[in-house]
């Protein structure tokens, strides 16, 4: 079991093209059925969560591809990647 503050503590990895995206800042959870719908980091140039850009980056649970003791691998695409990341 996982508790999401465990999460917070994750760095997020693509496994599509081996780039670090950060680390987690929050996630998604549908209230109506208690599933985590999604983790979010923070977009690129946003430093300490709080200066910078105030994107933040959504990605969706079924992105997820391994949840591990100190990494999360996701697999993005490159659409994904040059929307938020170039």
């Amino acid at each position: 079991m996982c508790r999401t503050s465990d999460l917070k503590k994750k760095e997020v990895i693509n496994l599509h093209d081996g780039r670090r995206l950060g680390f987690v800042s929050d996630v998604e959870i549908n209230m109506e059925d208690g599933r985590l719908e999604a983790i979010i980091i923070p977009g690129p140039g946003r430093i300490f969560k709080m200066i910078g850009k105030d994107d933040e980056v959504v990605i969706p649970w079924d992105h997820i591809s391994k949840i591990g003791d100190d990494i999360i691998f996701v697999d993005m695409d490159e659409r994904f990647m040059r929307k938020y990341f170039d």
